[in-house]
This record gives structure tokens, sequence and C-alpha cells, in this order.
């Protein structure tokens, strides 16, 4: 029996959002949005558009935009599960849910991207962000299904988010163990900075935007 839908309305707006945004990418770049969405089974959209990557991006700015709709949901009703929530404006906080969330990524890309020059691991952190940043994306695809799921259909419990989260992250370190295996030789040449990087930008950050989170 499907939940009630009451006060749902900002949420099915959102999600409403989000198939556009995909309906959007998927007319404008029809043959990359087809070869992202197999990310998982093959690496042809990594080889190919990981060659002629560039700073601003429509493509990626559309799913990254569709990431942030979908975590921000993903995230609130975590929240709501697992803690009291002290105010009944969703709206509001969605939205600062969004912009903590898109500031956190936006700026940890600048850090990557600033820390991989001074070291001067351009060759090999160039691929490796690209890679990640689209398995993230990719999980924004994910994330409409499983949010729509979760608010009109199954109630949220803590076993099923924690399962959920875990499934995630597991696609999110595919990705990165993936990497790892190709370009073993790169890294352990230069394995001090990379294990230096690993810890300041890929755990460091993480522990700070839980204890930021759940102070919410």
């Amino acid at each position: 029996m499907l939940r009630t839908t009451n006060f749902l309305e900002i949420y099915t707006i959102l999600l409403v959002a989000c198939l556009v945004i995909l309906a959007v990418a998927k007319l404008i770049f029809p043959k990359r949005f087809h070869d992202f969405t197999a990310i998982v089974f093959n690496f042809r959209y990594l080889k190919v558009y990981g060659r002629d990557q560039k700073f601003l991006d429509v493509f990626e700015g559309l799913l990254f935009a569709n990431l942030i709709i979908g975590l921000s949901i993903f995230s609130l009703l975590s929240y709501k599960t697992f803690f009291i929530l002290n105010t009944q404006n969703v709206s509001l906080l969605l939205l600062k849910i969004a912009l903590g969330i898109s500031i956190f990524m936006l700026i940890k890309v600048l850090i990557e991207r600033l820390i991989s020059s001074i070291f001067n691991l351009d060759f090999i952190l160039k691929n490796y962000l690209f890679e990640k940043i689209s398995y993230k994306n990719f999980l924004g695809l994910l994330l409409i299904p499983i949010n729509a799921v979760l608010l009109y259909s199954i109630s949220p419990t803590k076993t099923t988010l924690i399962i959920l989260g875990l499934a995630l992250v597991l696609i999110q370190f595919i990705g990165i163990i993936f990497f790892f295996k190709k370009n073993l030789s790169l890294i352990k040449k230069h394995m001090f900075y990379f294990i230096l990087y690993l810890c300041t930008l890929e755990i460091s950050p993480y522990v700070i935007l839980y204890k930021s989170f759940t102070t919410l």
C-alpha cells in the first residue's frame, strides 16, 4: 500500500526536476548519455570522454545538478530517520543541505586540482578526478528510483538506509579500485604523495561533513 503523499509536494517537484534534467542531458548529448549509463559495465565512457576534459562541461553540470538534488533528498530522509528533526520547514532545510553539499563538493574539487598541480600529479589525478566525478554522477541516476521508493512506497528504516548507503558507497569504491588497478605502476612511483592526498582529501573532509551534518 502506498504511503500518504501529503506534504510531499516539494519532493515530487524535485524528483520531476531530476527527470527533466536527465531528459535534457539525453536530448543534447544522446551518445554520451548512452555511454554514461553503462559506466559500471564498461570503460568506454571513461576512455573516450576522459581524454577531452573541460573545466566547465554542460553534460557534467547537468548530472551534477541531478546528483545534488538526489543527495539532498536522501540526506534529509536519512537525517529524519536517525535523528530528531527540529524544523517543519522542509523546503528551507533541503535548500541548506543542497547548498552545503554543492559548496563542499566544488571546493573539494578545486582544492584537489590545486594540490595535483602543486605536487605535479596532474598526469595521475586528472583522470582519477574525472573517473571519481563520473561515478558520483552515476549515483545521481540511482538515487532517483531509490528516493521515489523511500518517499512513496517503503517507509525508510535505519537498516534500509544503511544498506542503501553502503551499496552507493560500494559503487563509488568500485570505480576507485578500477582506477588503482589500471594505474598501479604510476601510483607506486608517487606513493607518498598519493597516500597524503587520500588521507587529506578523501577521508578528512567526510569526517568533517558528518560531524557538521549531525549538528543540524
